[in-house]
């Protein structure tokens, strides 16, 4: 017998013995080498980095190409058993040793992964650095553009309309309020009133094909940022305030005295709104937004306008909201055009989807279509405790009312009405 027989009879020898032992579980997600006691250098020599199969037939299936492994050499990894050529790398596609395997949870050897893998930060464009908890990284919820967390805070620009960070190498520009714009939203910009007057027009037809024509004539002004602070804090609701509707209305506190008519010690204040008659005298909105967006936030003021004219007073405030936002996704609804259709399709007057024309629908850019998913998807995916919650309320009504928008009022006016009088009953019982 030859030495080269004789060495080939040993080593399968060993490997039966070595198999009948039972071998104690291990965790798929730490590969790491074992060996038996007594095997001796010889068949550490022949597997020093090969892993031992599980003592379970029916785990002995390579995860690569699915046939049994015979020989019991394998390699216990990333939740599964391979064959040691199986197991090979996404990227240079050759075999990986168990110290080699990288931390993505993937097929890739650590350096591959680290030169070739690693995505690149879509501001600095440089490979997103990792750390021994492996690659963190800030990811955009609607463009999905990942960056580096830094620059979250390093004073990189953000578009004030798409909210993207401004890239390496693009251009964004400065508005006169300190506002940055990217360039794709520059391009559809209504940077002054005289350029709105045709979007005004346009949500006022929107109205009327949803039978709530708006009958009162008022202004719409385009303002800087500084000049819509003036009209109302910078914030409302937790939620950036881009546009307004100015109504000739003001808040009082009146003093009452309490269930018991006592003079002393027992008044209380409580806000009243006094209006001299129903009057909308302007919408104001930030100049400088992509028609689209700047077609949102009118429909959405607009809304206010109508339910001012209209006489609904003293409703609440996450209702009224919700009713509005509704109106800006409507509209915003109708804009989503595919490419077979570049008009929206006439409705019944109680119907969401109006009967009213859009004009440039059929025009919009690629981009412009994206903008209209992203301004849809920040709708519905608001968490504000205002317009987030008064958006997926009025709808929950709106669908109750089969998208009749007039018996939608009707609820938010009875609802109101119920809220406050709670409001008022539990103020008397605390007194």
């Amino acid at each position: 017998m030859g030495r080269t027989e004789a060495f080939i009879r040993f080593r399968d020898d060993v490997t039966k013995r070595f198999l009948a032992k039972p071998i104690p579980r291990e965790s798929a997600s730490e590969p790491r080498l074992t060996r038996s006691a007594g095997l001796g250098p010889l068949f550490d020599g022949l597997c020093g980095w090969v892993k031992s199969i599980p003592n379970n037939h029916h785990l002995s299936i390579c995860n690569g190409c699915n046939s049994e492994i015979e020989d019991g050499l394998s390699i216990n990894a990333l939740g599964a058993i391979w064959h040691c050529q199986c197991l090979c790398c996404l990227h240079c596609h050759k075999p990986i040793a168990v110290d080699e395997i990288s931390n993505s949870e993937r097929k890739y050897h650590k350096l591959c992964y680290k030169e070739h893998c690693r995505p690149n930060c879509y501001v600095c464009r440089k490979k997103i650095p990792s750390s021994k908890k492996g690659i963190k990284y800030h990811k955009h919820p609607f463009w999905e553009d990942k960056y580096c967390p830094s620059h979250d805070d390093d004073g990189t620009a953000q578009c004030c309309s798409c909210e993207r960070l401004q890239a390496c190498g693009t251009e964004y520009i400065m508005l006169a309020d300190n506002r940055r714009l990217c360039l794709e939203c520059k391009e559809s910009a209504v940077m002054d009133s005289y350029e709105c007057k045709s979007l005004h027009f346009e949500i006022r037809e929107f109205f009327k094909g949803l039978n709530m024509k708006v009958e009162k004539v008022f202004p719409l002004i385009l303002v800087r940022k500084q000049a819509l602070n003036k009209a109302e804090e910078e914030k409302t609701n937790g939620v950036v305030t881009r546009g307004i509707c100015l109504s000739e209305e003001k808040m009082v506190t009146r003093v009452s005295r309490g269930r018991n008519k006592q003079l002393v010690g027992m008044a209380r204040e409580e806000s009243q709104r006094v209006v001299r008659e129903p009057k909308v005298i302007a919408i104001l909105i930030l100049y400088g937004l992509p028609r689209l967006l700047t077609g949102y936030i009118l429909a959405h003021e607009m809304m206010h306008a109508y339910l001012r004219l209209k006489g609904y007073r003293n409703l609440n405030t996450i209702l009224e909201e919700g009713i509005c936002q509704v109106l800006g996704h409507m509209w915003l609804e109708s804009h989503r055009c595919s490419t077979n259709n570049a008009t929206t399709s006439a409705s019944s007057s109680s119907r969401i989807t109006p009967s009213a024309a859009m004009s440039k629908i059929g025009d919009q850019s690629g981009f412009e279509k994206s903008l209209v998913e992203f301004c849809i998807n920040q709708i519905e995916t608001d968490e504000s405790p205002v317009y987030g919650d008064g958006f997926r309320k009025v709808t929950e009504m709106m669908v109750s009312n089969h998208y009749n928008l007039k018996d939608t009022l009707k609820w938010i006016d009875i609802a109101s009405k119920a809220l406050l009088t709670g409001r008022e009953n539990n103020s008397k019982s605390n007194i």
